[in-house]
């Protein structure tokens, strides 16, 4: 390269660096034309060749676009060396509103079944009890009790399995002349709304509990069954038998008893064993021409519990009415009816009552029969009779002798 085109590039460069770099802080043109004609020509060559180097094809590319004819227009500043770059956002972790990250999950059939859409389903209930029984596959219940159908008695509603759904709890029972066995059964629907059996929670059993009386499902989704140790029936009411509260949860795959008894105790009510003798009743006359006498009846509890009360009933005629003597613990005793009925107090188990009980009838009367039936009935707290099992010493007969 000659001298001239040495000098030539050297000048297009200083002018490159006054109006590119304008912005930087470097030393300005003078400075570089000061520094430059100061140092030999070899020098000024070399450095020219270094210059080139470094900047590449930016500055012959430059140079090239501009002449005479063009001028270059304002350029950002070239960034300090020194400076500390910005850095790039680190991107974010957290999904976008837009962007779903997982498929959302199904929902849970809602298993809310009601009285009408049970009554209305095909359904499969777990199995009676041996014996005569009711049908369980593919089977309706029944809103009524007739024979032989599967009664629907209760219904409720409640999270059973913690899923967040409600399922369904109904009691039904096999109905079988006055009663029948009987089960709490829970219903759910599957993902097509169909509905399905979860399974049982509790069901009668020949021992006991004989009888299923209420239900309902409190929050935590246990399932409450009031249960009874004595089916009613044969005479049997259904207020003698005892009464639980038995709580049973939802264990994956049965249910099972979490709270309540599990045993009963000897019923109050059940096994009474009274017995009744009567003497003869002997109407002798008195000052007033009328006839009195006195009958002993003994009233024996041979049972192994107590009995609250005892009626006694003597089925005297009417014109033999009850005196002054010997009434005194007997409730409700009318002046004059056919028979004569009264409450006695209660009896303990083994004890025994003696009545010395007075009649008397009016002067002239003829009765009309010498015989009289005398019976005597265990009774509950509330003045109702409740049943012998032993019965055939309940009721004697009495003689009425004139003297």
């Amino acid at each position: 390269m000659s001298e001239q085109e040495t000098l030539g590039l050297a000048e297009e460069f200083a002018r490159y660096r006054r109006t590119a770099l304008a912005e930087v802080e470097a030393p300005g043109p003078a400075a570089v034309r000061r520094t430059v004609r100061g140092r030999s020509r070899r020098r000024l060559g070399a450095t020219a060749t270094t210059a080139l180097a470094l900047l590449g094809g930016s500055a012959i590319g430059y140079a090239a676009m501009t002449g005479p004819d063009h001028r270059p227009g304002p350029v950002d500043p070239t960034p300090s060396v020194s400076a500390s770059p910005t850095p790039t956002p680190t991107p974010s972790l957290t999904p976008s509103p837009s962007v779903t990250s997982a498929s959302p999950t199904a929902p849970v059939p809602d298993g809310r079944i009601s009285r009408a859409q049970l009554l209305g389903a095909s359904v499969t209930l777990p199995a009676w009890r041996a014996g005569p029984g009711c049908p369980t596959s593919q089977t309706r219940i029944s809103g009524d009790d007739r024979e032989g159908v599967n009664w629907l008695m209760a219904l409720d509603h409640g999270d059973l399995d913690g899923d967040g759904a409600v399922e369904t709890v109904a009691l039904v029972q096999c109905v079988l002349g006055s009663g029948g066995p009987m089960q709490v059964v829970a219903f759910d629907r599957d993902e097509g709304g169909k509905v399905i059996t979860l399974g049982r929670v509790v069901a009668t059993t020949i021992d006991k509990p004989q009888w299923l009386f209420a239900l309902d499902v409190v929050g935590d989704g246990t399932v409450r069954v009031q249960v009874g140790d004595i089916a009613p029936g044969g005479g049997w009411a259904a207020k003698w038998s005892q009464r639980q509260w038995r709580g049973y949860r939802w264990k994956g795959d049965a249910f099972a008893q979490v709270s309540g008894p599990t045993s009963f105790g000897p019923n109050p009510n059940w096994g009474m064993d009274v017995s009744v003798t009567a003497a003869d009743l002997v109407l002798t006359t008195a000052d007033d021409g009328s006839r009195t006498g006195t009958a002993t009846v003994r009233i024996r509890n041979r049972g192994a519990g107590p009995v609250a009360h005892v009626g006694l009933r003597l089925g005297v005629p009417a014109v033999v009415r009850a005196d002054v003597d010997g009434w005194e613990d007997c409730v409700g005793v009318p002046e004059s009816t056919e028979p004569i009925i009264c409450r006695l107090p209660g009896l303990a188990a083994g004890a025994e009552m003696r009545l010395d009980l007075a009649f008397r009838v009016a002067e002239g009367i003829t009765l009309g029969t010498d015989k009289a039936d005398v019976d005597a009935q265990p009774m509950d707290s509330e003045g109702d009779e409740l049943p012998d099992f032993h019965d055939t010493d309940n009721l004697v007969q009495m003689r009425m002798i004139y003297g």
